[in-house]
């Protein structure tokens, strides 16, 4: 069986800028991964190579056995869906959370086709499942930021992706909508509906028990990458983000400080 996602030797060079060196990836099935790594090292651009808004100097993607370049990308992207701040701008302010999920069925932003009575039905079922059912019909101007990550996912997840990107989807949430989304995270990941998830993170305690792997870049290189008890751990992070990190496990939480000297 092919892996969900397959990265090989990937290069992205802008002038005489290496943004990413010879990065080399793999998620099987039935793996979640977590992404970590200082301000800088390339996370950015790899999101954009493998969602095709940035095309490599070298090397290869594969998603589900099929290469980027030769497959067609219209039909290959609906098999990888991303949730992402750089959306929200997009969508008008009286676009109903409903029609943000139905334009998630036809890749659009800004719902221009008709809404069927089954588009809302299935919509509707996705926003249930994603504990946002209640918002259908409010209006995307007065969703709180935890809502509108929750009707992102919804959007992302109605396209039946195999492989959903999270791009720091806890970023601008208070601690304890944080938590609650942190929560759900794990529920998703835990559900025999979820597609692979790859979450997109600085931050230690955001990773929950179900993800399984994680990729640590640094100056556009893998500094490691591997099951998550082997690679989040202090040595790794500190040589990392250069500096004397602690990161500790509790509960299956991890939580990480600069070590006491530095």
């Amino acid at each position: 069986m092919s892996p969900t996602l397959e990265v090989k030797n990937l290069c992205i060079r802008r002038g005489q800028t290496a943004i990413l060196r010879d990065v080399n990836w793999r998620i099987e099935r039935g793996q979640h991964w977590v992404v970590l790594g200082p301000n800088g090292c390339g996370k950015t651009s790899l999101l954009k190579a493998l969602i095709g808004y940035l095309s490599p100097t070298a090397g290869e993607i594969t998603l589900l056995g099929r290469r980027y370049g030769q497959a067609d990308w219209r039909e290959l992207r609906l098999s990888l869906g991303i949730v992402t701040s750089a959306l929200q701008a997009s969508i008008p302010p009286a676009e109903l959370a409903l029609e943000t999920v139905v334009s998630g069925r036809y890749a659009q932003l800004d719902l221009w086709a008709r809404t069927t009575p089954a588009d809302a039905s299935m919509a509707r079922r996705h926003l249930r499942f994603v504990g946002a059912g209640h918002l259908a019909d409010r209006e995307w101007a007065f969703l709180s930021q935890g809502e509108r990550q929750r009707v992102l996912i919804a959007r992302a997840l109605i396209a039946r992706p195999k492989l959903l990107i999270l791009d720091e989807p806890c970023a601008g949430l208070d601690p304890v909508a944080r938590e609650e989304f942190i929560r759900f995270l794990e529920l998703l990941a835990q559900s025999p509906r979820s597609p692979a998830l790859v979450l997109v993170t600085h931050h230690v305690e955001e990773i929950v028990p179900a993800f399984t792997h994680a990729l640590i870049l640094s100056g556009g290189a893998v500094h490691a990458s591997g099951p998550k008890e082997h690679v989040v751990t202090s040595a790794v992070l500190s040589g990392a983000f250069g500096a004397p990190l602690t990161v500790r496990r509790r509960d299956s939480r991890y939580t990480l400080r600069i070590s006491n000297g530095a």
